[in-house]
């Protein structure tokens, strides 16, 4: 009883599709068509023949008449889809019969979208399932099709080509496996579109076994291949591996007569690039371009994201420059890829200058390269330079996303800005921007890093009234804020609050409770918290370590470090690093020589720094035995120590009088490469002066080699274009003057002030002395003047040097 459907369509619609003349009422519809009315329908009274009565006869329509109206409605696919869906909503079950007919007609107008929503509904769905089976639906579609099913444009192959992106869709691969197997039996061959597509989808899912086999199994019910299906298998091989047989393609497509395309030629080379193999990719790169291959920008883009990708960032310099001279036009993706390298080792200059050699090319930048450059900033702690350059890509017109916003909020909160991050966020929603729980988990980080935990709380509240639901990274950003502002009862009740939310804390949020709390100067109850959980790991203890580190109980820290390294616990690397730091700082030699002995034995990696540091800190209490230990270390690991370190060592040898080893050791530092400077000069200069005086080294034969020791210091760092500093001068003036040397003094205190720089008290008070010595006081009085005009501080040692030169100058008038 499809009448009440009349009011559905429009008055033409059906004039045009039943061939209805002019009635003016559903009955008389109904009289032109009597043997579609049920014989009881009939006999009701005209009262009964509601719309919602007439809707009801749905129920009674069968099979036949279904397929007839929708065969009728062919010519009108988007009404025969409502027809269709309007009958299943009322009720009727729709069997094989009504699905191939309004199929054939999606088919037939090449309405993929909508029979995708068709067959999707028809495979997904689990409370409605039709009662047959999809391979049922295929056979009577191969009944109806009248000898098109080998033809491209035969509704059952366009209607299988649908049907297998739905499973794959679905990650149904099995049974679109199933389907594709039994197209020959249902008497239909498949377009190798749909190979194809099934094929590559297992690759993207990561079954590359399976794509291989369906591959090799297609060619034996005769599949033949083309260009694409070739580059999907080259793709499969590369990712595996395999790359020889990935050659084998080739010779594949050339007993095929396909010819291969640039694509496929870049696949190849980036196979290479993905196993760490780009300089071999490069170079076949460059083979095929000489042998006339075509060699597009995405080939050379693939090279240079390999190069990336490996730290190689010189060669993937090159292989840019390279496209240049071949002719290649650089794109976006060019420069990006090797914009994002350099940032992500932290060569900011590098990045920006390729940045601007981009744009003044014409190549317009985006959002992805303005992210890696902005974070870049960020993780060298250039907050507000994050900020201005995040305003300069904003006002250029650029287009930035919610990850741009983020991070350029993330840097506002740093800063403590977090009115300003907040209007950042008011600008994402006015540009149609979604802000999301990072977004406003930043802000309640901002907020957490200011104390204003009751603002932090708003915003919490506020972002799960937007929708934006707090994650696990929310409640411990909250969690850390509260336990670092000693809110300890507050940050525990908000671990409660997580559960009934349904989040579950994790080891990272009682690791910031421990070290929140520590901070808090809750030690005490970060002791008591960690004792109470019923699991403790890696992560807390490491926690706890970095939280007595950080104020600065490290006696407590040795002490647990050496109870876990007892029971066999490691912590993380990082607690041991700043265990290390931290025994360095105090000077304890001893105790930070263990921690780095433990940080040897379990192969920890301690960088450049961390030798550094131990070395100092041996020099400076006097032991350059095991400070020479240390260094022999990191000789042996095979780097080669910088200036500081080498410095560092040679002011040790001074220090404790060992001038040989001191100069060794500078000899060695030149031979290595190791470019001393100013400083390396001054510890050495001034290391010579005082042994020299120590030894009593003051007779004339004496000040002559010690000068001419000086001559040749200062000769030497004139020929590697060091200038001295007022360091440098200082510790050559207070020598000369300490070796009679007071003109020679005279003269450097003058060159120094002819090249504008500024002696400080220590200079003065050297000069000072040696006018004293000489029992000139009334220079050295004209001095200390001098330096009370120029407002420098007379300290104790100036006082005390003219003190003694006028108790001197006195004693000698007496005598005389």
């Amino acid at each position: 009883m499809w009448v009440s459907s009349i009011r559905l369509f429009s008055r033409r619609k059906l004039k045009t599709l039943f061939k209805l003349p002019r009635y003016t009422s559903v009955s008389a519809a109904a009289q032109f068509y009597p043997h579609l009315l049920d014989p009881i329908a009939e006999e009701q009274p005209a009262t009964t023949q509601s719309k919602s009565g007439l809707y009801g006869h749905f129920f009674e329509l069968d099979t036949v008449r279904v397929v007839g109206i929708l065969n009728n409605l062919k010519q009108e696919p988007n009404l025969a889809l409502s027809f269709f869906q309007e009958v299943k909503e009322r009720g009727f079950r729709h069997n094989v019969e009504t699905y191939s007919a309004i199929i054939k007609i999606m088919c037939y107008w090449r309405l993929e979208r909508k029979l995708y929503s068709l067959f999707l509904e028809l495979v997904g769905s689990k409370e409605d399932h039709p009662g047959f089976e999809i391979s049922a639906l295929f056979h009577f579609l191969s009944q109806i099709c009248d000898g098109e099913a080998c033809e491209r444009s035969s509704p059952l192959v366009r209607a299988f080509d649908v049907l297998v992106k739905v499973y794959c869709g679905l990650g149904m691969f099995d049974e679109a496996i199933d389907a594709l197997f039994q197209t020959g039996r249902r008497g239909f061959v498949p377009h190798v579109w749909s190979c194809n597509f099934i094929i590559n989808s297992l690759i993207e899912h990561g079954k590359m076994d399976m794509a291989m086999a369906v591959y090799q199994q297609l060619k034996k019910l005769g599949l033949s291949p083309n260009v694409y299906t070739y580059a999907i298998v080259m793709k499969a091989f590369c990712r595996k591996g395999n790359l020889e047989e990935a050659i084998d393609v080739f010779s594949e497509m050339e007993e095929a007569g396909i010819t291969p395309d640039t694509v496929i030629y870049a696949t190849y080379i980036g196979g290479l690039c993905m196993h760490w193999k780009s300089d071999l990719g490069y170079e076949v790169l460059q083979a095929w371009r000489g042998a006339g291959v075509p060699i597009n920008s995405f080939a050379y883009n693939v090279v240079i994201r390999g190069f990336c990708n490996e730290t190689k960032l010189k060669e993937a310099e090159g292989v840019l420059h390279d496209m240049g001279k071949q002719r290649v036009v650089p794109d976006a993706y060019s420069y990006g890829s090797l914009i994002q390298g350099y940032c992500r080792t932290g060569n900011l200059l590098s990045a920006l200058s390729l940045h601007d050699e981009m744009v003044s090319k014409g190549i317009k930048t985006n959002c992805v390269i303005v992210s890696s450059i902005l974070q870049c900033l960020c993780k060298m702690g250039m907050f507000a330079e994050a900020v201005v350059q995040f305003q300069n890509f904003q006002d250029s017109g650029i287009f930035l996303d919610e990850i741009s916003y983020n991070i350029a909020m993330d840097a506002l909160c740093k800063l403590g800005k977090v009115k300003e991050a907040m209007d950042l966020l008011d600008k994402m929603k006015d540009k149609r921007l979604i802000p999301d729980t990072i977004h406003y988990t930043s802000i309640i980080s901002g907020y957490c890093l200011l104390g204003k935990l009751v603002d932090a709380l708003k915003i919490f509240e506020k972002m799960k009234e937007v929708g934006a639901m707090p994650d696990i990274i929310t409640y411990n950003v909250l969690v850390s804020g509260f336990s670092r502002n000693g809110l300890a009862q507050e940050a525990f009740d908000l671990l409660g609050h997580m559960v009934a939310q349904g989040l579950k804390p994790t080891t990272v949020t009682y690791s910031m409770i421990i070290k929140g709390l520590c901070i808090g100067g809750k030690v005490k109850e970060a002791e008591n918290f960690l004792n109470c959980l019923e699991e403790k790991c890696v992560d807390t203890y490491t926690a706890m370590i970095n939280g007595y580190c950080e104020v600065d109980h490290t006696r407590e820290a040795y002490g647990l470090f050496v109870g876990l390294f007892k029971q066999g616990v490691l912590v993380n690397r990082n607690a041991y690093l700043k265990l290390l730091s931290n025994l360095c700082m105090e000077g304890d030699v001893k105790r930070a020589l263990v921690v780095f002995e433990t940080i040897l034995a379990l192969d920890l990696c301690p960088n450049e720094i961390v030798y550094s540091k131990l070395i100092a800190t041996c020099c400076q209490a006097g032991d350059m035995r095991k400070a020479r230990c240390v260094f022999d270390r990191l000789v042996e690991r095979g780097s080669t120590p910088d200036t500081i370190t080498y410095t560092t060592m040679i002011n040790g040898y001074c220090k404790v009088n060992f001038l040989r080893e001191a100069s060794d050791l500078f000899n060695e530092m030149k031979e290595k490469g190791t470019k001393p400077d100013v400083i390396t000069y001054t510890v050495l200069l001034d290391g010579h002066l005082k042994v020299n005086l120590k030894q009593g080294l003051l007779d004339k034969v004496g000040r002559k080699a010690e000068a001419i020791d000086a001559s040749a210091f200062c000769s030497e760092m004139k020929d590697r274009e060091i200038r001295p500093d007022v360091i440098c001068y200082t510790v050559l003036i207070d020598g000369l003057c300490k070796t009679d040397n007071l003109q020679d003094a005279v003269d450097l205190f003058d060159e120094m002030m002819n090249r504008g720089m500024t002696p400080d008290a220590v200079t003065y008070t050297a000069l000072v002395s040696g006018y004293c010595s000489r029992g000139d006081v009334k220079r050295a009085v004209n001095l200390v003047n001098e330096m009370s005009f120029k407002g420098i501080s007379l300290d104790t040692r100036t006082i005390s040097a003219l003190h003694h030169g006028i108790l001197k100058a006195r004693k000698v008038q007496f005598q005389q």
